[in-house]
């Protein structure tokens, strides 16, 4: 099927199910504000790690442990509510979850807060952010399925990439906003602004995301699979190479404020910008890879070189903080947002790829299965720094993180020369 014919078959069903064509652009827009939302609460409560340390009398390790621990009700949450998604669809789903991670939300505001009479145990504050994340899986399975029942193949990489600059944006949104919460307001106003902003989102879930109908929008290019993707080693491959390849990122994400506070000496203003900057820069970065593979028909070799873009960066980082006594802070407060840039380009079009292996039919379980092994690194990958600062130094941790994402390259798939020979050739004409 021509580009052309699958348009209009594609606006001819949406007629036929009381929506217009454009009214993809709405769902995906519901489904960004729902992950950015849950990624204000996943990427920004870590920007808030100095005064958590602080205000919950917590050592580094402990520290560790609780910035892990959303990560894993993330882990253990996100393939149940991947199937479940493809059992009860999109809009189901990402609603209860979004009302749920709120109400979770407003919970710790009241019970797991720090005051001047009492500090809440390390049990109930891990307990408590497990349980966010427990509810908060739902949001990428279902938001990401959605976007492949409205998209086409030749659309989907962007698509994609648009809804992966969530979690960047929420990510920054939680850079600008929660540390300055944390230290003038306390706790109370990070959990609750948070809670507010789910509940935004589920307002315009409930508006906007509406399925399409039973027939799912499909290519040549993603037949349906034969097998479900738990048993396909295929998409398992690469869904284990998406969740490594987030160790560097997370490394970065949980890690980076303590490193620019400790090492580097910044102040809340310096430290928000800086990560702010990661987040805005990947934004842009995601967008951008998604458009261009898109045009290039290149998924998988693009995937395969960012592997090795993160791990260079990774290792400049590394080298410019064991020359730092010779170096400006600011030389290499700016390797760190490189370096968190370069390994956050690359997530919606490692999603499309997985999900297009899938089919539209069994993206909730594929992406599911993918978000299973990235929170699982959530939870890891703090827990390990904060023991592995312990051994080595800063210079080596940003070292290990860039050899992490160096052995990523061989999961992720061949290119198929023919075929993005194929494709080019249809975008240029």
């Amino acid at each position: 099927m021509d580009t052309n014919t699958q348009a209009l078959a594609i606006t001819q069903r949406q007629a036929v199910n009381g929506f217009t064509a454009s009214h993809r652009w709405k769902v995906l827009g519901a489904g960004v504000a729902a992950n950015a939302s849950f990624s204000a609460a996943a990427a920004g409560i870590p920007t808030t790690a100095v005064w958590m340390r602080a205000d919950y009398h917590l050592t580094n390790p402990q520290l560790g442990l609780v910035l892990g621990s959303m990560g894993l009700g993330l882990a253990l949450s996100e393939l149940p509510w991947g199937v479940a998604t493809d059992r009860f669809g999109d809009r189901p789903v990402l609603l209860t979850g979004l009302a749920a991670t709120a109400f979770a939300l407003f919970l710790m505001m009241v019970f797991a807060v720090p005051s001047g009479h009492a500090v809440p145990a390390l049990l109930l504050l891990t307990a408590a952010l497990a349980v966010v994340g427990l509810f908060g899986g739902s949001v990428n399975g279902s938001s990401g399925r959605a976007i492949m029942s409205w998209f086409g193949d030749d659309e989907r990489g962007l698509a994609m990439s648009i809804r992966q600059t969530a979690v960047p944006l929420g990510g920054g949104m939680g850079a600008l906003l929660l540390p300055w919460l944390a230290s003038t307001h306390g706790f109370a106003a990070v959990y609750g602004a948070l809670g507010i902003m789910c509940l935004v989102s589920a307002v315009l879930a409930w508006w906007w995301l509406h399925s399409p109908g039973q027939t799912r929008v499909r290519s040549g290019a993603a037949p349906k699979p034969q097998r479900d993707p738990l048993a396909d080693w295929q998409i398992w491959r690469v869904a284990i190479g998406i969740g490594i390849l987030c160790l560097p990122q997370f490394a970065v994400l949980t890690f980076a404020t303590v490193f620019m506070h400790d090492f580097g000496k910044l102040g809340t203003a310096g430290i928000s910008c800086a990560m702010a900057a990661v987040q805005i820069g990947a934004m842009v970065m995601r967008v951008w890879s998604g458009r261009y593979t898109d045009r290039r028909g290149n998924r998988r070799a693009y995937l395969r070189g960012s592997t090795l873009v993160a791990a260079a960066s990774f290792a400049v980082l590394a080298a410019a903080v064991e020359s730092g006594r010779y170096l400006p802070v600011a030389v290499v407060v700016a390797m760190v947002v490189i370096a968190g840039i370069g390994v956050s380009a690359w997530h919606g079009v490692a999603y499309a790829e997985l999900a297009t292996l899938a089919g539209p039919a069994r993206a909730g379980t594929a992406l599911g299965m993918a978000n299973t092994v990235v929170y699982a690194g959530l939870f890891v990958a703090p827990i390990a720094i904060a023991h592995l600062l312990l051994a080595v130094s800063w210079a080596g941790v940003w070292l290990t993180a860039g050899a992490v994402a160096c052995i990523v390259y061989p999961f992720f798939p061949r290119p198929a020369p023919r075929m993005q020979a194929n494709v080019t050739a249809s975008s240029d004409t």
